[in-house]
């Protein structure tokens, strides 16, 4: 049975570390899993996505120690083709679409196979490559049965899915024995995590000619990742919470953040002091970086003005369907709030109202309704908050320790409520 609470309004306060940047601490893991020899990855936590990557580094051949937040890698940096081993992704697109072509670059057969929505979300751009390249596949399922060896030359894919899909790609053709290119067809979104790649990549000692807006790439092959030390850095779109959470009366000081950072949540800064502005209408692309979509609806909910939030059509691809889930939850807390295809619009100066919402089984939405529940005007309980667990293990316990006023509930949800 999921987890219910019920939160009673009221500010927090306090300091808090910004929890380690999940997006890079997937990269960071596969570079050390690719490289010979001994890596150590610092300030990791261990959220369920990060543990799906850790356990498929291990398939891969690598060893994996980890201690007090760090994980030590040990490996050899090839291994021999699959015999038909299970690579378990639970419910983590990063680990599912990083690591399809890395897999592949070994050759063999194999299966990859998850859990909730993850095996219902796109993979048709490698599908499609599959078909050119002789590469065997079927989706049955939550399971993806893969044969065949990948090899160089010219790949092409949209942008406009999932930039996931070009990291996997990334990582893997450096490993293969000749060149190959990355063709982008359409405009690349989520440009940050691009970034994020090719930055760790380059720790790693590998090199890659991307053209400045991303739709092309030209990779050497027979290149080889070297074992480095890594920090993960604090992630933004984990401290955007705490930061939206000022906006509606708490004072939280979030350190550990970096103002140099390639991340693209880093965007939630500048968000934040727009929607600070006394403007009728507030029109806000969110294309480049989707996952703040949850929180920043609950800002736009209590700033001033309309607030449209566009260029969001690829959040119905996520862990649920976000834009309908935003519209839906929101609404129960009293938020005036339309649904469109690719697009929110908010009205502002809500008031949010004692209710029971879901979080969907999506970890940014229950954090998100926490922190509406701070401002409301009753109690709120959110059912299947555990959903945080995929991304911020920890986050019930350091938003009580901010006095946030939580408790688990029971059935039924009556019982919630004092």
């Amino acid at each position: 049975m999921s987890k219910t609470i019920a939160i009673s309004p009221g500010c927090l306060s306090g300091t808090v570390i910004a929890p380690p940047s999940k997006s890079a601490a997937h990269r960071a893991l596969i570079c050390a899993a690719l490289a010979k020899g001994t890596s150590v990855i610092s300030n990791i936590a261990l959220s369920d996505d990060i543990s799906a990557t850790l356990a498929a580094v291990r398939m891969l051949g690598a060893e994996a120690t980890v201690s007090d937040g760090n994980v030590t890698i040990c490996s050899a940096g090839k291994r021999s083709p699959f015999c038909g081993e299970n690579i378990f992704c639970n419910e983590s697109g990063s680990t599912l679409r990083f690591l399809i072509p890395i897999l592949l670059s070994f050759g063999g057969r194999f299966t990859v196979s998850g859990r909730g929505r993850l095996m219902q979300r796109p993979l048709d751009d490698y599908f499609q490559i599959f078909d050119q390249k002789g590469i065997q596949y079927e989706l049955r399922g939550d399971k993806l049965q893969l044969e065949g060896t990948l090899l160089h030359g010219r790949f092409s894919l949209a942008g406009n899915v999932s930039s996931q899909y070009i990291t996997g790609l990334l990582f893997a053709l450096p490993l293969l024995s000749g060149d190959s290119e990355i063709v982008v067809t359409t405009p690349v979104e989520s440009v940050g995590y691009i970034d994020m790649t090719l930055e760790m990549m380059r720790r790693f000692g590998v090199r890659v000619q991307a053209q400045k807006n991303y739709r092309h790439f030209y990779v050497p092959g027979n290149q080889t990742y070297q074992p480095q030390n890594v920090t993960v850095e604090g992630d933004y779109s984990q401290a955007a919470f705490y930061l939206v959470a000022n906006e509606l009366g708490s004072k939280v000081c979030v350190t550990g953040l970096s103002e140099s950072s390639s991340q693209g949540d880093k965007e939630i800064v500048n968000m934040i002091e727009r929607l600070k502005k006394d403007e009728p209408v507030h029109i806000v692309d969110v294309s480049q970086v989707p996952d703040l979509v949850p929180v920043l609806s609950v800002l736009a909910a209590k700033a001033k003005g309309i607030t449209r939030i566009v260029g969001a059509s690829r959040l119905r691809l996520k862990e649920s369907d976000r834009l309908r889930a935003v519209c839906t939850e929101l609404k129960k807390l009293g938020v005036l709030i339309k649904e469109e295809n690719d697009a929110l619009e908010i009205c502002g100066a809500s008031r949010f109202f004692s209710a029971v919402v879901d979080s969907h089984n999506d970890h940014r939405m229950a954090m998100a309704l926490a922190i509406a529940a701070t401002a409301a005007e009753g109690d709120v309980v959110i059912c299947g908050a555990d959903s945080v667990k995929k991304s911020y293990g920890n986050f019930w316990e350091k938003f009580a320790e901010l006095g946030g006023a939580i408790h688990e509930c029971q059935q039924p949800m009556e019982t919630c409520f004092k």
